[in-house]
């Protein structure tokens, strides 16, 4: 019988397990998270500079998906049945009124699905159903409606809307609007997650997300607002400081929503909404800064549209 080997020394596990390990403190796996992050980002710039409906599609898809995970997450952790299948075709119609239709038809789309949700739910049991259509609206609320507000500045106010790539090629102000909100949100999460994993020792609100920290956020606040002043000049040809307003306004929205979703999270008992997406967790989990994101961006823009 031959002699067990000895135990390593608690280093040497420890040294191994860092090694192997792509996990880092923040708990992503990190080149997971690059490698689908950069996937998403030109899938969906792509899109919205070449193709819009394109986008709006990715946008819609991505809604529902996310709607999809809430669904699963209410009804296996929160005892809620929402309403599927009016909440599911709202979200379907709601980037597409407000690609077509503008900000009216969004509002429109909106209401008549809470209606669907209530009618809906109605004509069922009546056991429960006061949470269910709470529910049904929150998720309406939340997701679709919120996202939709990244398609509004592509709807063609003075001519057709265009149902295949830009007319003659000229990608309008709208498109590029939201490919800077969308540019702001990616680097409020990399800033932060680089800076909080690095320097983060206060955590910002240590009962709904722990590993979020002050340092994050303040690496977030730098790194925005030096993107935003690249794409506000070379992007948007505005003066710098817009750039600046952008990126704290786009930072605010994106951590509201991240901390928003978390705090969803924590009251239903789960980790991340799925596991769809390697590295990152599930859609909602990407979509939570979008959602809050979208809605300031485009009052933002509003406001600044004389400077």
């Amino acid at each position: 019988m031959s002699q067990a080997e000895p135990a390593p020394a608690r280093g040497t596990v420890r040294a191994r397990r860092k090694i192997g390990n792509p996990t880092p403190k923040a708990g992503r796996n990190l080149p997971a998270a690059i490698g689908v992050g950069l996937f998403l980002l030109v899938v969906v710039l792509g899109g919205l500079l070449f193709l819009p409906l394109g986008f709006v599609l990715v946008t819609t898809a991505f809604a529902a998906l996310g709607v999809w995970e809430i669904f699963r997450a209410l009804d296996a952790n929160g005892g809620t049945r929402l309403p599927v299948i009016p909440v599911m075709t709202g979200t379907v119609a709601m980037p597409l009124a407000a690609y077509f239709g503008g900000l009216e038809s969004l509002l429109f789309a909106f209401v008549l699905s809470c209606g669907a949700v209530l009618l809906w739910r109605s004509l069922e049991s009546t056991a429960g159903a006061p949470r269910s259509i709470f529910a049904g609206v929150f998720t309406l609320s939340w997701v679709p409606f919120l996202i939709s507000f990244a398609v509004l500045p592509l709807h063609a106010t003075g001519g057709a809307t265009p149902a295949g790539p830009w007319p003659d090629g000229q990608i309008p102000a709208g498109a590029w609007q939201i490919a800077v909100m969308l540019l702001l949100v990616v680097s409020n999460d990399t800033f932060g997650y680089l800076v909080g994993a690095l320097f983060g020792r206060h955590p910002m609100a240590p009962k709904i997300s722990p590993k979020k920290s002050w340092e994050g956020f303040a690496g977030s606040v730098a790194g925005a607002m030096l993107i935003g002043i690249l794409a506000s000049i070379f992007l948007l040809g505005r003066p710098w400081w817009v750039g600046v307003v952008l990126a704290v306004g786009m930072v605010a929205a994106a951590t509201a929503g991240d901390l928003a979703e978390s705090m969803v999270k924590r009251e239903l008992g789960v980790k991340d909404m799925s596991s769809i997406l390697p590295g990152h967790g599930g859609v909602m989990d990407r979509l939570d800064s979008i959602v809050f994101a979208a809605p300031v961006a485009f009052i933002l823009f509003a406001l600044l549209s004389g400077a």
